[in-house]
């Protein structure tokens, strides 16, 4: 793979638009996400199927970073981030014309095909940083993968927001054509400034590189899928529709409480340097997280849930237990997001970045997919309610625990 851009200051100017891009595309993929909700929330779709529905989002980006990391290994990070622009670009042009088009199945495959150009980009994204921070500098590393990742998350959630609000202001294509001219303009500074070259591998690349040889890497990978599927077995369907249903709370209201999770999780990811290793101290760097601070931040998962558990059991004040559980989980859940980030990047060989980071997201893509459709199950299961709750929360413990497990070959690594 070619080296970072031989000037810092060139290699520095190249991440800084690879950021922004990204940052244009997640806030219209947030919005997006908003407004494809909300317009079949309108043609009288229940809950349920509402978040069920985003199973397609997931299952494409299994497929998407596999691929997406062979490609980038093949013809650079530029072809796939561009491609994952283009792609955004084409759904949110075809969801821009007149509402006949705007059929169920169609939207349907609007948002795989946003799936598909989310995880394009996400990949090129978090590849270019390892290849602009030298590979001594893990610090520096840790703190530009925390930034990126939750300043994503955090616009994530203001597209949430930037949709709900486009909507009022324009009806539906008109929302989407506001968003289509954001992206484009994203696009054309990445076609025109970014070189081709970046990330392409020195040796050629087959299909058989797509499967990580790295014990480190298949760990990691791993423990991703069980640790994010245990934030969507109960976030996903469960407690929106418990919110919607149990609680009496609007779409509105559900939304906006999901995306001030969304946006307060960011933002605890990418301060997590300051607790957990790898920011700049008044006196030196401090020394980035290992293995052994993921296997015990992971681990810290289960107080939270095991008390959010025990409190909707013995019938504690519902809306207080769940904001209460909510902030702790997320703030600990952040943070064993934030040491997995920067893990991959910093066990990726510079000259298989992108493969690498590409089938560890496809592991993150697979355990959201089971996570989502655990989520549905489990909660109907159980009778829906506090019981199915319960017993998605439960799900979810169970999901952490072979999350820990799987990271015990990481410690001291």
């Amino acid at each position: 793979m070619q080296t970072p851009p031989g000037n810092a200051q060139e290699g520095l100017r190249h991440y800084v638009l690879v950021t922004a891009a990204y940052w244009v595309f997640t806030l219209s993929d947030g919005a997006l996400r908003m407004l494809i909700l909300l317009e079949l929330h309108g043609r009288g779709l229940s809950p349920l199927a509402l978040a069920s529905l985003f199973m397609f989002y997931e299952a494409a980006g299994v497929v998407t970073n596999l691929a997406g990391g062979w490609i980038g290994a093949r013809s650079g990070l530029k072809t796939t981030l561009v491609a994952g622009l283009g792609i955004q670009f084409l759904v949110l042009g075809v969801l821009s014309g007149p509402d006949p088009w705007l059929t169920l199945p169609l939207l349907l495959s609007a948002q795989a095909a946003s799936g598909v150009a989310k995880d394009l980009t996400k990949m090129s994204a978090k590849s270019y940083v390892r290849l602009v921070v030298p590979a001594r500098d893990s610090g520096k590393l840790m703190r530009w993968v925390s930034l990126l990742t939750g300043s994503k998350n955090t616009l994530k959630g203001i597209g949430f927001f930037l949709g709900a609000w486009l909507l009022f202001v324009f009806d539906f294509s008109g929302a989407c054509m506001a968003l289509a001219a954001g992206i484009v303009a994203a696009l054309f500074l990445a076609a025109i400034w970014l070189p081709a070259a970046s990330g392409r591998a020195s040796q050629k690349t087959s299909l058989r590189h797509l499967i990580s040889s790295d014990p480190r890497i298949n760990w990691l990978s791993a423990a991703r899928i069980f640790l994010f599927g245990s934030r969507d077995a109960w976030f996903v369907v469960a407690l929106p529709v418990f919110l919607a249903t149990e609680m009496a709370w609007s779409h509105l209201q559900v939304g906006a409480f999901l995306a001030a999770w969304v946006i307060g999780y960011g933002s605890i990811q990418a301060s997590a340097p300051r607790w957990v290793g790898g920011a700049v101290s008044a006196k030196r760097p401090t020394k980035p997280p290992g293995g052994q601070a993921l296997v015990r931040w992971t681990a810290l998962l289960l107080l939270p849930l095991a008390g959010l558990c025990a409190a909707l059991a013995w019938d504690a004040p519902t809306l207080v237990s769940l904001v209460f559980g909510l902030t702790v989980f997320g703030a600990i859940f952040a943070t064993s997001s934030a040491i997995h980030s920067f893990l991959i990047v910093h066990y990726a060989e510079s000259d298989q970045v992108s493969l690498r980071v590409g089938f560890y997201y496809a592991a993150n893509a697979l355990g959201r997919l089971a996570g989502t459709l655990l989520s549905g199950l489990v909660y109907q299961a159980a009778g829906m309610g506090v019981r199915g709750l319960i017993a998605c929360i439960a799900t979810s413990m169970a999901l952490v625990t072979l999350s820990v497990l799987a990271t015990l070959p990481l410690r001291g690594k």
